[in-house]
């Protein structure tokens, strides 16, 4: 397994991209080659991709990084691996470097939500050493 940080715009790269999404299990829309191009070229997200033996992108997450006036933060979003390679330890690895990166950048440490019926990704990121933060979450959804 390689974990890297993605750094150009590929067919390769959104292909993998546009079959991980779906299995988010979230509406967004389709992910396109200029979304993908600004993604990358944000100062404000790392792109992280697992690639398995074979060399095939199987997961990804992002590492969204910001300063604010008490300092800089950090969140890990879109966890995803694809169904035919989980448990293999591949989540663990990416969010390992996630941290490992948000550390170099100077983040005091890292933030992120999952949905309590997501047993195994809570599961994951509570072995991984993320505590369960007390705080109220809201959402305002733009009509």
């Amino acid at each position: 397994m390689l974990i890297e940080q993605a750094d150009a715009v590929s067919d390769e790269l959104l292909d993998a991209l546009t079959r991980l999404i779906p299995q988010l299990k979230i509406s967004s829309p389709r992910l396109t080659r200029d979304g993908l191009a600004g993604l990358l070229a944000s100062d404000a997200t790392s792109l992280l991709t697992a690639r398995d033996g074979g060399g095939v992108i199987v997961g990804m997450l992002t590492l969204v990084h910001y300063r604010t006036p008490t300092g800089l933060r950090a969140r890990i979003e879109d966890v995803v691996v694809d169904e035919s390679a989980r448990g293999k330890g591949i989540a663990v690895a990416l969010v390992q470097r996630a941290l490992s990166l948000a550390r170099e950048k100077g983040a005091d440490g890292v933030a992120l939500t999952s949905n309590p019926k997501r047993e195994a990704a809570n599961r994951l990121y509570q072995k991984a050493g993320f505590k369960i933060w007390e705080t109220n979450v809201y959402f305002y959804k733009f009509e």
